[in-house]
């Protein structure tokens, strides 16, 4: 079978993306739709829609649908956080209390509770390094989809009301009340999917001056033509935004969030870095092309390949996997063979993942979505679908083999 000149594609063998989504997810109801675009060496190779945006409305899936990118905000919030690196106002081994003094005043969780808690100084101050890279010693507070609380300091997080739902914290209040919780670890001493994220978007806001909500539209959206992402969904947008679905246990899709009514269609205080924004799919490849092109996009450069390079290196220490560090029960990715950077998790080996490729760097999202940026291979994936939690189905690892295996050239 020929390969498509401009991308090296078997394109029939691309054909079984949709066939594969069709037959094992959309048609069973498993999920109420999807979407999926893949562009190699710059050119579009494969993008579908599948299924429906809202079944309650018996609405099929726009390609312009916008969709809950939860976590893969978190990218975009560690470019944006590296500008600033860029322009020379940290170094990655700077301690973040630089910037927030309250930040000195860190203890480490060593047993106990409530009154019973046993703390112990830090062997080292917290770096942008470790929030960039989940490093910090920073937890999600009991926080995340499908968990609860979990240890003694969950309950801390919760007593200050950290990031609770309805928070109207400024960005530096929100600092300052993680000041007053112990560290799961020692800084660079394990990884745990964190609020470190959300940290980051909070630096960028006081490091910069500029509301994080304004620096993430005049210094990286209208830059790079992202016209629909944004932290909330706005009146005239509405009639494009999905509805959000989790499993019951009848395994039946129950409708969890009414783009109606939404709370993604209300301005939030507090900005999330960690997982605020919304967007489609085709602004997402846009951001994705940007890496893939080492920065830069349609003559805009938003940060050099060197630290883009450097990004999606393996921090942890050692060089380990997170079979070896992680903690805890929940992120978006699995731990086998898996390093992460400074905002990206990036596959080490393709004997430890068991799935085709190595070398590319990826997130997702709460609602099982994903993306990818493969240098060696010159390729970008994003995968949109509206199903919470994340982890309920492999698409990560199913899409990469169908797509790796059609590559022929």
């Amino acid at each position: 079978m020929m390969a498509e000149h401009a991308t090296g594609f078997d394109l029939p063998r691309l054909e079984r993306i949709g066939e594969h989504l069709e037959r094992n997810y959309v048609g069973p109801g498993k999920i109420a739709g999807c979407q999926i675009a893949v562009a190699r060496r710059g050119a579009p190779a494969y993008s579908r829609s599948f299924g429906s945006m809202d079944l309650e409305r018996d609405k099929p899936m726009r390609d312009d649908a916008i969709f809950r990118i939860y976590s893969m905000t978190k990218p975009i919030t560690s470019v944006a956080l590296m500008m600033l690196y860029e322009r020379g106002y940290f170094q990655l081994n700077d301690p973040v209390h630089r910037y927030v003094p309250s930040w000195r005043n860190h203890r480490v969780w060593v047993s106990g509770e409530g009154e019973d808690l046993v703390t112990e100084r830090p062997r080292r101050p917290v770096s942008f390094r470790d929030v960039l890279s989940h490093t910090a010693g920073l937890t999600y507070g009991g926080g995340l989809p499908g968990v609860g609380i979990q240890h003694p300091l969950d309950k801390a997080y919760r007593a200050l009301r950290i990031r609770s739902s309805d928070t109207t914290d400024t960005m530096v209040e929100f600092m300052d009340k993680l000041a007053q919780v112990p560290l799961r670890y020692h800084p660079g001493e394990r990884w745990m999917y964190s609020l470190a994220t959300d940290v980051c978007g909070a630096l960028v806001e006081i490091i910069s001056g500029r509301p994080f909500a304004d620096f993430l539209r005049e210094e990286i959206f209208e830059p790079l033509g992202m016209v629909d992402t944004a932290f909330h969904v706005a009146p005239d947008k509405v009639d494009r935004f999905c509805a959000n679905y989790q499993r019951g246990p009848d395994k039946a899709l129950k409708l969890i969030d009414d783009p109606e009514t939404s709370h993604f269609t209300r301005d939030p205080a507090f900005k999330s870095g960690g997982g605020g924004l919304t967007g489609t799919t085709a602004d997402y490849m846009r951001f994705c092309e940007m890496l893939r092109r080492g920065g830069e996009m349609d003559g805009v450069r938003i940060l050099g390949p060197r630290t883009l390079e450097m990004m999606h290196m393996n921090h942890l220490p050692g060089g380990k996997d997170l079979t070896q560090l992680a903690i805890g029960t929940f992120s978006e990715t699995a731990n086998e063979g898996v390093g992460f950077g400074l905002g990206f998790a990036s596959t080490q080996g393709v004997v430890e993942t068991g799935a085709l490729g190595v070398g590319d760097y990826y997130w997702g999202g709460a609602a099982s979505t994903i993306f990818w940026v493969d240098p060696k291979e010159d390729m970008t994936m994003v995968f949109m679908t509206q199903l919470m939690p994340s982890g309920t189905f492999n698409f990560r690892g199913q899409l990469k083999n169908l797509i790796y295996s059609a590559i022929v050239e």
